[in-house]
């Protein structure tokens, strides 16, 4: 089962995998959200990870898109040569050493999953305390599985995205993308995917 059939058998609904109707109803009940809230929130969710379908960071990078997506930790083109398609070779070199990863293969082991790519060691650490489950520092994939939503939910109140989610407009859903997207709300940036975010989210206008 995807992540979307496990929430949808936790709610005792039809594990069909898609979000329609009763499945809005049941999450707004479940997270105790208004109709609103939950636009913004599966919008984004279903946008990051390409229509409910990819919950685990995709690190298979190329020599070339390293030197384009992470120029910064990519300088050198013999180091991105070195590391062409070796997706733990990258997030042990892009991610070591930062957002509490501290040991040799925490870049890999707490790379980006569930609906929003939670990300580093601090992150998993606190969701874990948030879910009061240490289990989650042990088997760090429960996040793109069973929590994938749960920690989505824990990033947007813990980031306080909530607050941007006033209304359905292009400007609550461009404050929620640049929150999600860039970590800023208030940045100038344009979000990456922002049409489609909008599109996501704006669907989800028919269920409130």
């Amino acid at each position: 089962m995807n992540p979307v059939q496990l929430l949808q058998q936790k709610l005792k609904l039809t594990p069909d995998g898609v979000i329609g109707p009763r499945t809005f109803a049941a999450l707004r009940l479940h997270w105790n959200l208004t109709g609103i809230q939950l636009a913004h929130f599966l919008g984004q969710c279903e946008h990051e990870t390409g229509g409910f379908t990819l919950f685990t960071e995709n690190l298979n990078y190329s020599s070339q898109s390293l030197r384009t997506v992470f120029s910064r930790h990519y300088p050198d083109p013999l180091l991105a040569t070195q590391h062409h398609r070796k997706p733990q070779l990258i997030a042990n070199h892009v991610y070591g050493g930062r957002m509490g990863n501290n040991e040799p293969n925490d870049g890999w082991n707490f790379r980006g999953r569930g609906a929003v790519q939670l990300t580093g060691r601090n992150n998993y650490s606190a969701f874990s305390q948030w879910k009061k489950d240490p289990s989650i520092l042990l088997i760090p994939d429960q996040v793109a599985t069973v929590y994938a939503f749960d920690s989505a939910i824990w990033f947007f109140e813990t980031n306080r995205v909530w607050r941007h989610t006033v209304d359905l407009s292009d400007k609550s859903i461009l404050a929620v993308s640049r929150a999600i997207n860039l970590g800023n709300a208030l940045s100038t940036a344009t979000p990456n995917g922002l049409q489609d975010r909008i599109n996501k989210t704006l669907k989800y206008q028919a269920f409130i």
